[in-house]
């Protein structure tokens, strides 16, 4: 008997994960919510996962965008092209099934987005698939700031979320590359907790950086204000 699905439900489409190492999180939701989409055709997705912030993406861009998917990991792979496959936007979106140090495109992009791998030297999780996905030995900063400078357009932007530590490293990584922070937003659970997590937008043109603060839960257990209008398009409690 097959089981239950356990996906999840957006207000314009449905996600299931149950293949793939990184679940549906506030991160993805995040990035994907955050990133400015204006005058944006050509997206390349590094690490799409479930294919989450693709499809968010496919939601906020009009219909001649065209959306590029990396997922190294063929399960996930294959549920991501099934959650394009189901949804509004499959003409939009092309899943590959490639790491970013194999992929090569007969364009560049205008945005470049990614949810990295991000732990550097702490212990490796018991999953080997969900190491791979959390870990930087399936992709180095290194390696993500060097493809993304081989595919990003001179005008493009590339936009990340990290925890805060290893933000504040990769901006300094991405700024000896001459990838420069133009956008970032400190991420809060709760007032008055530490920062959890930085985003980024950077681009080869050093600018003044706009600076933005978001705090996800503002009494007890609610969403604030704030994380409610970000997010408002997408879930279906809002």
């Amino acid at each position: 008997m097959r089981q239950k699905s356990k996906g999840f439900d957006f207000k314009q489409f449905r996600i299931e994960h149950d293949r793939c190492a990184m679940k549906v999180g506030t991160d993805a939701v995040l990035l994907g919510a955050w990133v400015e989409v204006e005058k944006t055709t050509r997206i390349l997705d590094i690490g799409t996962g479930s294919g989450i912030i693709a499809l968010m993406l496919a939601q906020r861009t009009p219909s001649n965008a065209r959306i590029d998917a990396l997922e190294p990991e063929q399960e996930a792979a294959d549920q991501a092209q099934e959650n394009v496959d189901r949804s509004p936007w499959n003409n939009k979106i092309i899943v590959h099934q490639k790491k970013l140090q194999e992929f090569k495109a007969p364009y560049k992009y205008d945005l470049i987005v990614s949810n990295p791998p991000y732990f550097l030297n702490s212990q490796l999780p018991p999953s080997p698939h969900r190491s791979k996905a959390r870990h930087t030995h399936s992709l180095s900063h290194s390696e993500l700031i060097q493809g993304v400078l081989q595919l990003l357009n001179e005008n493009g932007r590339l936009a990340v979320i990290l925890p805060t530590i290893e933000g504040i490293n990769f901006q300094e990584l991405a700024k000896t590359a001459k990838l420069f922070v133009n956008r970032q937003l400190a991420f809060f659970s709760r007032d008055g907790k530490p920062q959890e997590r930085w985003l980024f937008e950077l681009s080869f043109q050093p600018k003044e950086i706009a600076n933005e603060t978001l705090i996800l839960h503002a009494h007890g257990e609610a969403w604030s204000d704030a994380y409610q209008q970000l997010t408002s398009a997408f879930y279906t409690k809002l």
